[in-house]
């Protein structure tokens, strides 16, 4: 199993670094991936992450989850990274898993991946997934696409995940671990 989170200056913080403690706890392979062109990421409330690679140092070809914190201006920095979007797509071409929480569904949204799906975002920003059938779940799987509404669910979604990825007896393993 390997993993790839996004990583922009501004992200949330608690949606990217709950998720990679859950996953490798579970034996998931985790990348936490530069969009900028350095190591070090200054979250949206100044913690400085170093991220394992940069992006364009990665092959991406082998993969078994796209992940996308939200958090602000993260986000934006997301959308506005072409190569960022472009795998998206292509990842949603192939029908492989792909993660958004917080804001960062909307990204999702502007592509046109979550026509007709069911998702959820940080609240206000609903108009821009596009297509959508808006959820009032706090954490949303619909495909191969997983929404989470913020930070506040970070470490639920995350063990929906394992879930996905590795099924439900380990997901309840690591959720009784950390007294969920």
């Amino acid at each position: 199993m390997k993993v790839f989170i996004f990583l922009a200056d501004g992200f949330e913080e608690i949606e990217a670094i709950a998720p990679i403690d859950i996953f490798r706890r579970a034996g998931i392979e985790v990348f936490t991936i530069s969009i900028t062109n350095e190591k070090p990421v200054r979250g949206a409330h100044n913690i400085i992450v170093s991220a394992d690679q940069l992006f364009q140092e990665v092959d991406f070809s082998v993969n078994d989850l796209l992940y996308l914190p939200g958090g602000m201006p993260g986000t934006k920095n997301l959308d506005a990274h072409e190569g960022l979007k472009k795998l998206i797509v292509k990842q949603a071409g192939e029908k492989k898993r792909i993660a958004a929480i917080c804001a960062a569904p909307s990204i999702l949204g502007k592509l046109g991946l979550l026509q007709g799906k069911e998702a959820i975002c940080f609240p206000g920003f609903e108009d821009q997934l596009e297509g959508a059938i808006l959820s009032n779940d706090k954490i949303v799987q619909s495909g191969f696409i997983s929404t989470a509404k913020g930070a506040g669910v970070a470490v639920q979604f995350a063990i929906k995940l394992v879930e996905v990825l590795k099924g439900k007896s380990i997901s309840e393993q690591i959720a009784s671990s950390i007294c969920i």
